[in-house]
């Protein structure tokens, strides 16, 4: 099965001291252990978040037969996600150019080098 890749962006509150708690909380160690469980027992392979100023960009690995959108469904309705979700919130604001129904906004690929390889 082939790899499917998704980036995402999400602003987090312009705030020192917030941002520095986020990033905290999200090392080895400090995470609740449930989270990284849930987040591949819904079907994603990898994620991995970076930040520059107030700004994540998080990419998303899964395999071609998941979902997105339901894989992030399914993490909600598992044990202690729609906690953490709603405390890393605090941290968090939706940007702008995010649908309505989105909270990280999904980026459109621009350039992949792959695609230009012959």
């Amino acid at each position: 099965m082939a790899t499917k890749r998704t980036c995402m962006a999400l602003g987090l509150v312009d705030n020192a001291e917030l941002i520095a708690s986020y990033e905290h909380y999200h090392q080895p160690g400090n995470i609740w252990p449930e989270i990284p469980a849930g987040i591949r027992d819904a079907g994603i392979s990898d994620m991995q978040i970076y930040r520059i100023g107030p700004h994540l960009f998080m990419i998303v690995e899964h395999d071609d037969s998941t979902d997105l959108p339901t894989a992030f469904n399914k993490m909600a309705t598992l044990p202690r996600q729609g906690e953490w979700a709603a405390w890393m919130g605090t941290f968090q604001q939706k940007l702008p150019e995010a649908a309505a129904d989105e909270h990280w906004a999904t980026m459109k690929p621009v350039f992949l080098l792959n695609d230009h390889l012959q």
